[in-house]
């Protein structure tokens, strides 16, 4: 059984993220490096598992610390889904907003069975103006 360590101080390259984004099936920008970098540099809250030294998951926030969060990458290798990552990498990211903050995400279509299994509750209350690129 592999041991799977968790980081909030962790450095996450943009190799290491665009490779976990192809392992996990993610729709994201996996050949601009640059454009992962900036998603890195600018996240408040960066949640990596680790298996060894192989990037295995990544809860990626957006916060004020005050009122709310927005989740914005949970993502989990295939090989290593369904063994509690994502919740734990969810659990995380709660522990550092606080009660006070609410998380919010904007979930694939093909995820939308999983998040309320760890706690979300749909809401018909989002508005989005989406990407351009």
């Amino acid at each position: 059984m592999t041991t799977i360590t968790y980081s909030t101080t962790n450095i996450v390259s943009a190799e290491q993220l665009s490779l976990l984004f192809e392992h996990a099936g993610m729709k994201r920008p996996i050949h601009d490096l640059p454009r992962l970098q900036k998603m890195l540099d600018n996240a408040d809250i960066t949640v990596s598992a680790w298996d060894g030294d192989r990037l295995v998951g990544i809860a990626r926030a957006i916060t004020d610390y005050a009122y709310c969060c927005y989740l914005s990458d949970l993502a989990v290798d295939d090989d290593y889904q369904k063994n509690g990552i994502g919740s734990k990498l969810v659990d995380e990211v709660r522990q550092v907003i606080g009660e006070q903050c609410s998380l919010i995400l904007i979930s694939a279509p093909g995820a939308m069975d999983y998040y309320p299994k760890i706690g979300f509750t749909l809401s018909d209350k989002a508005y989005v103006i989406p990407r351009v690129k």
